[in-house]
């Protein structure tokens, strides 16, 4: 009967017990002490802290991120019997309770870690009361959550000074360190430091913290014996002050809104490569005008997770638009999308690498665009005029493509293009008239080192790959291939001026120097550099090639170590010899309509033929007759003697005032018969006066510097004139033209109008 009525009130008890844990639960950190959330780097340095709303820092941590030797020091020294008691160690709280009695106060407290935790999650007074507390709360604890989740709570929450709790914030936050690395000295002070955490702080109290520091280090002689023991002592408390950890701190307010609920954030930030970078920035900003920033994205182009990020010059410098990251702003791309295009159109058939291109005033429909140097080149190949970055001709191969087919083809490989509310693309859109960011580019780039397949940049290692194909791998691998040796022929003489280094690049400026670009591609990484002012001012003589290609070369540089890898052309591409100006292959030519022969790389085995004339109708090759006798030109109606047939190929109308003599005497047909003189060539309609072929003007000693009145007749509508290549003027026909020669030398004269007519001289000034 006796033993029954026991059962029956244990069992009630028991049931008031768990009556009394549903209904009043121990606060657990969900609850009570919501997280500082902490974005990390991909070995788990601190990028940034953001603290709760208490303003503690705090970092949460698993056992295995903890040195054991902490563990070890912590469990010996707080609470030898953790792993077995049941929250409350009775013998730990007999002594205590002794030692209280004894010396009228308390020497121990006799409290567990679990008790501890208890009273970190809900503090109590230092009371009878507010132990008995702690005491049932530490029993709820260890019912509802395993040893290891209490030691992990513990791990995060500990007091360890000032604003900082937690194991892993105060290694990093005194030592630099993570708390997986903890040395024996190391694990002894941070295990005694929340026992008194503001008068043992090491970076204030260095003396009292070594001396509570031997303290626990004598306690473990047993364990890591006298040796350790006396190599641990001897090491000096040194602690650095506390400071905010800040890498990537626009990146890690970005991921921050992304994951507004985990403590945590796993990035994929190298933190060493971060430093580097922004350490690189910084070394720049003495030599930048005031309010203008930068911004750095790095990307390893196997994995597409993102290594570095730099959203603007300096975090700190608000004058600098600090807190607007520049690889999210959309801006104008200048010639950054020119790769882009000339691989698009090679995988539509219209051209191969050595393709003849004009670099010649043109206008294209109204639209007269100009190279950044103002001066012109005349015939180029399509390599050329990439390197180059020409505008001229990057303008006549998108009216090939077509500028909606070509933001159509971008879209869909993934670049996202803003253009201005209303607008549709037009050939602008190749000179900067559109919109991009920073990292839609790097994405975009990314494909010449990855078979033509673009992958949108990661920030975390679990996200998932999202690609797209923006270019076949042939295109991708003789675009890359041009940026980085200069085709064919430069890797027969020398492997080209980029293949040493390996880096693929290209350079861009947007209108009035608001924007200067450069993105880069090595078999590791595809970097992007932007140089700017946020507020989109202009910045008057900053462009890419200046100011943002030395950048991405320091940047490639610092980070970059491996050696090139050998590449070998995929099997849709090949090389060949072709010829100008028809463009297809040489051995497919006849010998006298080929005037110039390039080497170059083809796709899929084929050789498109030069684009029409804009300018003049008729097939590019063409019959023209000559006098047998003479040699001069004649017609059937006109021709006094026997003629002879002599195939011809055209160069484009827009060309030939460019040719050289030699080319000229071959492309160009001789002058008429007399008898056959009321014919003219197109060009003859237009002609220079006011200065005759191969004059020589001089200067008297120091005399005025010689001026010109030059005149054009025959001309329509506007006439372009340019002096060496470069465009001096553009005038209505019939206003003449004052240029002053200041300096002695040979100049060449040329007008021209829209309709391919032209004039050259060239004359000597002495």
């Amino acid at each position: 009967m006796i033993r029954n009525r026991l059962r029956l009130a244990l069992a009630a008890a028991l049931a008031l017990l768990l009556l009394a844990d549903q209904l009043l639960p121990p606060p657990l950190p969900e609850d009570s002490a919501p997280q500082a959330q902490l974005v990390v780097a991909r070995d788990g340095t601190p990028l940034r802290a953001f603290p709760n709303r208490q303003h503690i820092w705090r970092h949460p941590v698993r056992i295995e991120d903890v040195s054991p030797r902490y563990i070890e020091a912590l469990v010996a020294y707080e609470d030898r019997g953790f792993w077995w008691h049941p929250g409350v160690n009775p013998w730990a709280l007999a002594r205590a309770a002794r030692q209280w009695l004894s010396h009228g106060h308390v020497v121990s407290g006799g409290s567990t870690l679990s008790m501890q935790v208890a009273r970190l999650l809900e503090p109590t007074p230092r009371t009878v009361t507010g132990k008995l507390l702690q005491i049932a709360r530490a029993l709820q604890l260890e019912l509802r959550l395993s040893k290891r989740e209490i030691l992990e709570l513990y791990l995060g929450l500990a007091p360890m000074g000032g604003v900082v709790e937690g194991v892993e914030a105060a290694s990093r936050a005194y030592l630099g360190k993570p708390a997986k690395r903890l040395s024996e000295s190391e694990a002894a002070l941070l295990t005694v430091l929340p026992q008194a955490p503001s008068r043992l702080r090491p970076d204030r109290h260095p003396e009292r913290a070594r001396q509570a520091r031997d303290k626990v280090l004598e306690r473990l002689q047993s364990r890591w014996g006298a040796r350790a023991i006396a190599d641990a002592r001897q090491e000096p408390v040194i602690a650095q002050t506390i400071h905010e950890p800040l890498l990537a701190p626009l990146l890690a307010e970005r991921l921050r809104r992304l994951k507004p609920d985990a403590a945590r954030i796993d990035s994929t930030i190298d933190a060493g490569m971060q430093q580097t970078v922004e350490q690189l920035l910084a070394s720049r900003l003495a030599v930048l005008p005031p309010r203008v920033s930068m911004a750095t994205l790095v990307v390893d182009n196997e994995t597409l997770e993102v290594r570095a990020y730099a959203g603007s010059a300096d975090f700190t410098d608000d004058a600098r638009f600090a807190h607007v990251d520049m690889v999210q702003a959309a801006r104008s791309p200048g010639s950054t999308l020119k790769p882009f295009l000339y691989g698009l159109a090679l995988d539509e058939g219209l051209m191969h690498s050595e393709s003849l291109l004009a670099d010649a005033p043109q206008s294209f429909s109204g639209y007269q665009p100009g190279n950044f140097q103002a001066s012109f080149s005349g015939p180029v190949s399509a390599s050329e005029a990439l390197q180059k970055s020409l505008n001229v001709p990057a303008v006549e191969v998108l009216e090939q493509l077509g500028p909606q087919r070509f933001v159509a083809l971008l879209r869909r490989g993934g670049l996202k293009l803003e253009l201005p509310r209303g607008a549709t693309p037009n050939l602008g859109v190749i000179l900067g008239g559109v919109a991009v960011n920073l990292e839609g580019l790097v994405a975009a780039y990314t494909a010449l080192a990855r078979a033509g397949v673009s992958g949108r940049p990661r920030y975390f290692a679990d996200a998932p790959i999202e690609e797209a194909r923006m270019m076949s791998e042939g295109a991708a691998f003789i675009i890359r291939d041009l940026l980085e040796s200069g085709g064919p022929l430069a890797r027969l003489v020398d492997g080209g001026v980029g293949a040493r280094r390996g880096i693929a690049w290209k350079t861009g400026t947007s209108f009035g120097f608001r924007d200067a670009w450069a993105v880069g591609v090595s078999d590791q990484f595809t970097v992007g550099v932007w140089i700017g002012r946020p507020d989109g001012t202009p910045n008057p003589g900053f462009f890419g090639a200046n100011i943002a290609a030395p950048l991405l070369v320091d940047v490639f540089s610092a980070l970059d170590d491996e050696a090139p890898r050998p590449r070998t052309p995929p099997a849709s591409v090949s090389s060949t010899t072709i010829c100008w100006p028809l463009g297809t292959r040489s051995n497919a030519t006849p010998p006298g309509l080929c005037h110039q022969e390039r080497a170059a790389w083809i796709l899929d085995g084929a050789a498109p033929p030069t684009f029409p004339d804009r300018l003049r109708g008729g097939a590019p090759r063409y019959t023209d007759y000559r006098d047998a006798a003479s040699g001069l030109r004649v017609r059937a109606a006109c021709a006094s003697g026997e003629m002879q047939a002599i195939d011809m190929a055209r160069w484009p109308a827009t060309l030939e005032p460019w040719l050289d003599t030699a080319t000229r005497q071959r492309a160009l047909p001789p002058a008429w018969a007399p008898e056959c003189s009321s014919a003219r060539a197109p060009e003859n309609g237009l002609r220079i006066v006011g200065i005759s072929d191969g004059e020589t003007i001089r200067r008297a000693g120091n005399g005025p510097v010689p001026e010109l009145r030059l005149e054009a007749r025959g001309g329509q509508q506007e006439l372009i004139w340019l002096l060496n290549g470069r465009q001096i003027a553009r005038l209505p026909a019939g206003r003449a033209l004052h240029q002053k020669f200041s300096d002695a030398g040979r100049y060449r004269i040329t007008v021209m109008d829209d309709a391919g007519r032209y004039d050259r001289v060239e004359i000597s000034v002495r």
